[in-house]
């Protein structure tokens, strides 16, 4: 009994530690940034544990706690979410900036934007342009989508397997 307690201590204690190193680093994974596995596989033994993860979610509430308080105001929450946007905003001007001047003209929004695959997806029937049958029919398999009704990697109007 007392081995497990002790087992679990060191556990928990290397799932501190290592929130305090990724709160260091500017917070887990830094505002809308995933975080790898062996960021979060805070003791490198190959396997994320509850105790690990829970570490992560503490390091996560602390960094957007900017005031301490153990709890998280409109103000901390509106600031977590203008620091997303933003780290948001930098990557998309950085993929989509061809000519690198720092600014985003329609040609490159429209270039670089899904725009062209999402027609593709859309026009069914293949004649340039998008009915309004194919139109829902896209929107149904997007809300399917998001309420998680395949599986990764399953194309949305594939049928979920049986078991």
């Amino acid at each position: 009994m007392k081995k497990a307690a002790f087992i679990a201590v060191i556990v928990g204690t290397a799932g501190i530690i290592a929130a305090g190193a990724v709160l260091a680093k500017g917070g887990p994974g830094g505002p809308g940034m995933r975080m790898s596995f062996e960021e979060i596989d805070a003791d490198g033994n190959g396997e994320v544990t509850q105790a690990e993860m829970d570490a992560i979610k503490a390091a996560r509430f602390a960094t957007a706690d900017t005031n301490g308080d153990g709890a998280l105001s409109l103000e901390e929450l509106s600031a977590q979410a203008a620091e997303r946007a933003a780290a948001h905003a930098e990557r998309m001007l950085e993929k989509r900036d061809a000519n690198g001047d720092g600014v985003l003209s329609p040609d490159e929004m429209t270039k670089s934007h899904r725009s062209g695959k999402m027609m593709d997806r859309f026009d069914t029937d293949g004649n340039g342009s998008i009915s309004k049958a194919e139109f829902e029919e896209a929107s149904n398999h997007m809300r399917q989508r998001g309420k998680g009704q395949h599986r990764p990697g399953q194309q949305p109007d594939a049928e979920p397997e049986q078991n």
